[in-house]
């Protein structure tokens, strides 16, 4: 790899602490990355479903791994500051193809990924964590590999065990080769701060409305906050007001707050 990834690898790790943690506003398209870099992003991470849902994909491992490469190769090349990658499963059916797909990510420019246990066995993904570390040891690249595991985002297990089965997944994950855990669909602080004190690497939490803080996440031992696909959500639903309003009322008031021409122009001239 080149002196520049690695510079871009080594600035976007140092990013995570929960003294100032790294606030992440997902990106699904070059506007969209250039539109959260101008307003002083440190960083541009994707969203694995606004991503799909702009290449005309369902969210849940429906894109092909060829156009989400190609649509991370053109943020990358968009923007000025790292990016990382959610690459949803790894796009392979198996571990040997999602080395595949990290090798295809560093060449897109990428500095970080993050793979997903979902509904797989914790087993799958270790086994998937493994793969990618190898491969981007081969490359010799310093690649941020963060490991989402979903046991509160879709509800998995028993309640009264989700705590110790997420920090059992999270020492296995680590173990495998992650550099950091994301674990979405937490927004109790109390949990938070267990999850911060038990896992050895630096905690992602998805945020939204309800959920405390960026400070106040720093403040429970959070080193990182994403808005996952919040913010292409939004965007398709101002898409949806403005359409309903022209076809309603014949109105276009939803349009006063949109950006201007030039300044969207501008950002990508």
């Amino acid at each position: 790899m080149t002196t520049a990834q690695s510079t871009a690898a080594e600035l976007f790790r140092s990013l995570h602490s929960p003294t100032a943690p790294l606030a992440l506003a997902n990106a699904w398209d070059v506007a969209s990355a250039r539109v959260i870099e101008a307003a002083g992003a440190p960083a541009i991470a994707t969203t694995s479903a606004g991503v799909a849902w702009s290449l005309g994909s369902p969210d849940g491992d429906a894109l092909t791994r060829d156009r989400a490469l190609k649509l991370i190769a053109r943020i990358a090349a968009a923007v000025s500051v790292p990016v990382t990658a959610d690459i949803e499963g790894g796009y392979g059916k198996d571990a040997a193809e999602v080395a595949e797909t990290i090798t295809g990510v560093l060449a897109a420019g990428a500095v970080g990924v993050n793979i997903e246990d979902g509904t797989r066995a914790p087993g799958e993904l270790a086994a998937r964590l493994t793969a990618a570390r190898q491969a981007a040891e081969r490359a010799g690249a310093a690649l941020f590999l963060n490991a989402r595991i979903d046991t509160y985002l879709f509800g998995l297990g028993d309640p009264d065990t989700r705590l110790e089965e997420t920090l059992t997944r999270a020492r296995m994950y680590v173990d495998a080769g992650a550099d950091g855990v994301f674990v979405p669909g937490v927004t109790d602080p109390a949990t938070i701060k267990e999850l911060a004190a038990d896992i050895a690497v630096p905690l992602n939490i998805m945020a939204g409305p309800g959920a405390p803080t960026v400070r106040e996440l720093g403040a429970l031992g959070v080193a990182r906050v994403s808005l996952g696909s919040g913010v292409a959500q939004s965007a398709y639903a101002a898409a949806r007001s403005a359409a309903q309003e022209l076809y309603g009322k014949g109105d276009y008031t939803s349009l006063t707050e949109a950006m201007t021409f030039p300044e969207v122009n501008d950002l990508l001239s």
